[in-house]
């Protein structure tokens, strides 16, 4: 009898364990829900209004895929995710300057990205005019991503996944540069960045401290010309007198325009979210907001096409600064950073 139970055990045993295992996970996008473009009370007409590339939580889906896939690079190592991490506000967490393939590093900070459908123009320069194409710019970067966008299809095009998304989205398999894009440009162009306690401040829906109010009020007086309420930029091209770096030699809008009076401009960044941005400026030379206010009240260089605003630079005492910095914390939207319609669909 043991001996027929040992076979029996034998047997049973291989049985009992596939009985036990675990089906492989089947990885399912998560849903999107709300998938509209929202318009918040008192800011203006979004540039981008998706007339021509109508929103559908498949297409959303598929450029979220996209944003986060690795493939869209040379060696298959870079996605745009890598230089913009949802918990920064889509900045690059601690480096100055984007690193891409191979180690290479470019020249400029990574750019946060929300509110991208209020931008009449993208990178620091202002070179790429239109949400639909900006992906290529890096894609084809040899520094950032060093990837062909002919490449980049094939590899789309091979891939079982791909082809499924690209049908659930447009009705076939195709993969297309204009597919990708307006699918890119639909998950980009809904990161919407609109609750942080400001904005509740504005609609009346919860009080500022008093320091926070002291910041806000200077805040008002000495940097709203350039960062316009609500989106916290004009997004107009400046010289704000940070001093030429050695390394980069960076000549800002001059590269695309040519033109002498745009010599040392950088479009100005928005200060949404800019507790969660650091390091600072285009070529990322500052760490805190301090070393920032710091430079405006005397670190400005005389360069040329120096902003007229900035002649004198901004007269701030050291109470005044720690005030700003306070309300500059309240234009935090932890939502918008905690939304999973935005998060790695492959960490899901």
């Amino acid at each position: 009898m043991k001996l027929v139970h040992s076979f029996a055990f034998l047997f049973l045993t291989p049985v009992l364990f596939s009985c036990l295992q675990v089906d492989p996970k089947i990885e399912m996008p998560l849903p999107a829900d709300h998938l509209i473009q929202t318009i918040p009370e008192g800011w203006p007409q979004p540039v981008y209004q998706f007339e021509n590339n109508p929103i559908t939580e498949n297409r959303f889906i598929l450029g979220r895929y996209l944003f986060y896939e690795r493939l869209l690079s040379s060696n298959n190592t870079i996605s745009c995710g890598s230089c913009h991490q949802n918990f920064t506000a889509f900045a690059n967490a601690d480096h100055a300057v984007s690193h891409g393939i191979n180690n290479l590093t470019g020249k400029r900070n990574s750019p946060s990205i929300f509110n991208v459908a209020w931008h009449p123009a993208f990178m620091h320069d202002g070179g790429i005019n239109h949400i639909e194409v900006q992906p290529l710019a890096p894609i084809q970067n040899p520094v950032e991503m060093g990837e062909k966008i002919t490449h980049v299809v094939e590899k789309l095009q091979a891939s079982e996944k791909y082809r499924n998304l690209f049908t659930l989205a447009y009705g076939d398999d195709s993969v297309t540069t204009q597919r990708m894009f307006w699918s890119m440009a639909q998950f980009m162009g809904l990161m919407l960045s609109s609750e942080s306690k400001y904005d509740r401040f504005k609609r009346h829906e919860e009080e500022l401290t008093a320091q926070e109010l002291r910041g806000y009020n200077q805040f008002v007086e000495k940097c709203s010309s350039c960062h316009k309420e609500p989106l916290m930029s004009d997004f107009k091209y400046r010289n704000n007198g940070v001093a030429i770096s050695p390394i980069y030699q960076d000549s800002g809008r001059y590269r695309i325009t040519k033109q002498p009076g745009d010599l040392y401009k950088f479009k100005t960044p928005s200060l949404r979210n800019i507790a969660l941005t650091k390091p600072y400026m285009h070529d990322g030379r500052y760490a805190t907001l301090e070393q920032c206010l710091d430079h405006y009240t005397n670190g400005i260089k005389n360069l040329t096409n120096l902003d007229p605003s900035l002649t004198t630079g901004i007269p701030l005492s050291p109470e005044q600064k720690k005030d700003i910095i306070v309300f500059l914390n309240t234009l935090t939207d932890f939502n918008f950073i905690a939304d999973k319609r935005f998060s790695d669909p492959n960490y899901n």
